[in-house]
């Protein structure tokens, strides 16, 4: 299998039983090459000065390149004041099982919104391409290259305004949620090796209920180049760990999320703490009694204010 032999289908069931060749949590492969996206449209907010009800944050679409583009989050007091002050960059990146989401979907314009306006931080929400137009490792790719770009901005030259005009990039977090992630913990195990552009740092990942699950079938069928069950990208491995490009590290994890996926953000912090990573705080935060990714869906729980 390769990505030109993968189609998309309607999100529409419009097949039987008898069609489907195989059967994944997230979409079924049909005997005709066709893949059903059980829940691949959302409903998208478009920019604007106030994102579906979130005052005093403004928002802009970008295009980094023909595969990638990203919702910039900006608080309306940080365009008013002319102290010069910039702020922390979020460098956030949207889950949905690689299959899945948007960054511009009213979840997470929403979600997003509400963390820029209450940390007072400046967010890149990136639009990194989904299976089934594009297999794994498609994703880490886009992700790696939006955050590139936003290090393209630390001499003020950068291609968009508001990043050289109100980012410090001094001060930039990486984080994101279920599949994000994962690709959050895969793009700052390559910033370990290989420098990002300019005079930024990477001060912190935050990774929300991460997907890490070894030999998981759904993620080893959307990445035809998987190197097996204990790929390092699906199974962090100590030499990943151990090259973490950022100095604090805070894993949350679901108290009712599934036992795998509940045991891998645990175990991610001992393991990190264990490889010899050069970093110096690494905790978890537990959401205890909450579901996977609950923070999408009830953006006024408690739990989800304290993420």
């Amino acid at each position: 299998m390769n990505s030109s032999s993968i189609n998309s289908s309607k999100s529409e069931r419009n097949y039987s039983e008898a069609d489907i060749a195989k059967k994944f949590l997230f979409f079924n492969v049909l005997k005709d090459g066709r893949v059903h996206v059980f829940t691949s449209i959302f409903e998208k907010s478009p920019p604007s000065d106030h994102p579906v009800s979130t005052p005093g944050v403004e928002t802009k679409d970008v295009n980094i390149s023909p595969d990638i583009s990203a919702r910039i989050f900006l608080p309306t007091s940080a365009v008013k004041k002319s102290t010069g002050n910039k702020l922390p960059l979020l460098f956030y990146i949207h889950g949905g099982g690689f299959c899945m989401q948007s960054a511009f979907s009213v979840e997470y314009s929403l979600f997003v919104s509400l963390v820029v306006a209450e940390a007072k931080v400046i967010a890149v929400s990136v639009e990194y391409s989904l299976f089934p137009k594009r297999c794994i490792p498609a994703c880490y790719d886009d992700c790696w290259d939006a955050l590139q770009w936003v290090a393209s901005h630390c001499k003020g030259l950068g291609p968009e305004p508001l990043i050289n005009d109100h980012a410090d990039l001094g001060r930039i977090f990486v984080g994101g949620d279920s599949a994000g992630g994962n690709i959050s913990h895969n793009i700052l195990a390559k910033a370990g090796v290989v420098q990002l552009l300019g005079d930024v740092k990477v001060e912190g990942m935050i990774l929300i209920h991460p997907f890490f699950c070894e030999g998981e079938p759904m993620w080893m069928y959307m990445c035809p180049t998987n190197q097996g069950p204990r790929d390092h990208r699906l199974s962090p491995s100590v030499e990943d760990l151990a090259r973490i490009g950022c100095d604090r590290v805070l894993v949350v994890v679901a108290g009712m999320d599934s036992k795998t996926l509940y045991d891998a953000g645990i175990n991610y912090v001992d393991d990190l703490i264990k490889s010899g990573w050069k970093g110096t705080v690494a905790e978890t935060m537990e959401n205890k009694g909450k579901e996977h990714c609950f923070h999408l869906y009830d953006s006024l729980d408690p739990e989800a204010a304290a993420i």
